[in-house]
């Protein structure tokens, strides 16, 4: 049996499991990443935390395929640089590849954490029997990973899918970016809790947030409603601009469930271009939270 390392690095966790070739989680662990301190100290911390998740495994070092990491854009997946993420604003040009690799025997490999994902969820998810379609990733950050014809659409860099920073609605105020209104300044985990806290007057956090829109709370429901409505565009333009089969949604805020997916049916119906399109399938990521290490993963088994 052979293992790899997937490597899950977000804006505000880090997550780690040893996975075996059939993709079952063997180990696993999560970190905050930490944006206070230097990158190379985070690395750091993630190096050790690779080693305590391989010995808990009890995986042997000459079993393991190699180490995945999925980790947010720009990136430059072929020379393994994280370049200049929004979320990560201290990762400028950081080769974490080279940095990750001194520590460890086996080849180091890095993937858009969307496009892992994506991976993850064609290898044993959500979109096992479909050659096209998306995974959007709607977190701390929002991207989506693009399956065309079977294969993973990658761009130039490794960038294709970088989703979050297309314009929306300008009426939404800046992004991080610099751009007015981009879709994750109005429906990512982060900008629904600012949203929602300027709504009810005081901090609250996304999980707060899922807890008052359970509770009908009619400021925060009305506003969920239009986040909903807004992922329905983005819906749409996937779906005419690549025509997929499936739009599969992963990430924290997909835990809204059923009200969620289906206020994005019902604007896919309404507005996708074509008939075909309308009848896109939504659906949640089968892997939830854990497709991001597994993709990570799985990217030392296609290369292996």
């Amino acid at each position: 049996m052979k293992y790899a390392i997937g490597v899950d690095i977000g804006g505000t966790k880090t997550a780690i499991a040893a996975v075996d070739e059939r993709g079952v989680i063997v180990s696993q662990s999560v970190i905050p990443t930490n944006l206070q301190i230097r990158p190379q100290a985070m690395i750091a911390e993630i190096q050790q935390e690779i080693s305590r998740v391989i010995e808990e495994s009890g995986v042997l070092i000459e079993e393991i395929a190699g180490i995945g990491i999925g980790a947010p854009g720009p990136l430059d997946s072929k020379n393994g640089l994280i370049s200049c993420p929004p979320n990560l604003p201290a990762w400028v040009d950081i080769p974490v590849r080279e940095l990750i690799g001194r520590s460890f025997s086996v080849p180091v490999l890095l993937e858009n954490d969307a496009n892992a994902a994506a991976l993850a969820e064609k290898w044993i998810g959500a979109a096992v029997e479909n050659e096209n379609f998306i995974y959007i990733t709607v977190s701390t950050g929002i991207g989506a990973g693009i399956i065309a014809e079977g294969k993973l659409l990658k761009g130039l860099k490794g960038n294709a899918g970088d989703i979050g920073h297309m314009v929306i609605d300008p009426s939404f105020g800046e992004c991080v970016c610099g751009q007015w209104g981009c879709l994750e300044s109005i429906a990512s985990g982060t900008a629904i809790a600012k949203r929602a806290s300027a709504i009810i007057g005081r901090e609250v956090t996304a999980k707060d947030v899922f807890r008052f829109y359970k509770e009908r709370d009619p400021d925060i429901t009305g506003y969920m409603e239009d986040v909903f409505n807004v992922l329905g565009v983005a819906s749409v333009s996937m779906i005419n601009t690549f025509d997929p089969e499936k739009i599969v949604f992963g990430g924290g805020v997909s835990k809204f469930g059923e009200p969620m997916f289906d206020s994005i049916r019902q604007y896919v119906r309404r507005y996708a271009l074509n008939p075909t399109g309308r009848k896109t399938e939504i659906t949640a990521a089968k892997l939830g939270q854990n497709a991001g290490v597994i993709g990570a993963a799985a990217l030392c088994f296609q290369n292996g």
